[in-house]
């Protein structure tokens, strides 16, 4: 006859003792080492990295988090965990293409909100014209702090050409003056940002104006729009390649 001998998943030591069955029927033990609770035999529900990422391609493709638990069958509270991650990405500079001399870059900012429509998050974007990628975002007011902010993230290599905008009046004092071209929609020279909002707001359910999905906090609010920002742009390096 054999026999099993059990340990606690936490410490290691065989003193268990029984302590009832959790709600789906698996026997609960509790260490008299450690003191802490566990179950025998837990089942094992994580997910491999292939449907890890199928799951957050279908999120990025305008998915509510209701919507991946009725396709996916995952938990809401799951693909919520691996959002948050997104502020371990690394730097977005990372997924630029190297860039060439005198590029081109196209700014606009957008509209956006976290749990009421009154506390507004303007999403400031720079565009390069050659590559579509972003080089740059930054999250805040409409003032001219958040667009600082903005120029201050850009890296240097993409600094150096001309700088196209519409008339608001924080780039005119934030952008250097001999670079920067300010001109309104009919102009056409923002039409690739301007196309690439629309873009955002397709993609992502949270951006959109009139949804009922939205960003309950401003964490969640930035990270997500974050992944976004490096998929985007690691897509825009395989089509340049």
């Amino acid at each position: 006859m054999l026999t099993q001998t059990l340990h606690c998943s936490h410490c290691g030591s065989n003193h268990l003792v029984s302590n009832g069955r959790a709600p789906n029927g698996k026997l609960r033990y509790q260490c008299r080492s450690c003191q802490r609770y566990g179950r025998l035999n837990p089942s094992r529900s994580g997910y491999d990295e292939a449907t890890k990422a199928q799951i957050l391609a279908a999120y990025q493709e305008r998915c509510s988090l209701r919507g991946l638990t009725r396709i996916f069958g995952v938990s809401r509270q799951t693909v919520t965990t691996w959002l948050k991650k997104a502020k371990d990405l690394p730097p977005l500079s990372q997924t630029l293409a190297p860039a060439q001399e005198g590029e081109a870059l196209e700014l606009d900012e957008l509209w956006s909100f976290v749990v009421q429509r009154r506390n507004q998050k303007w999403v400031w974007l720079a565009l390069c014209r050659r590559t579509r990628q972003i080089v740059a975002y930054a999250m805040g007011d409409r003032s001219a702090q958040t667009c600082r902010l903005l120029w201050k993230r850009i890296p240097l290599s993409y600094r150096h050409g001309l700088l196209y905008s519409d008339f608001w009046d924080s780039y005119s004092q934030v952008l250097p003056q001999e670079q920067h071209r300010a001109g309104g929609k009919d102009s056409g020279q923002t039409n690739h940002i301007e196309r690439w909002n629309n873009t955002l707001r397709q993609r992502l359910a949270r951006f959109v104006r009139k949804t009922l999905s939205f960003s309950k906090s401003e964490v969640m609010h930035e990270n997500c729009l974050l992944l976004f920002l490096h998929h985007y742009n690691h897509q825009c390096l395989l089509r340049l390649r």
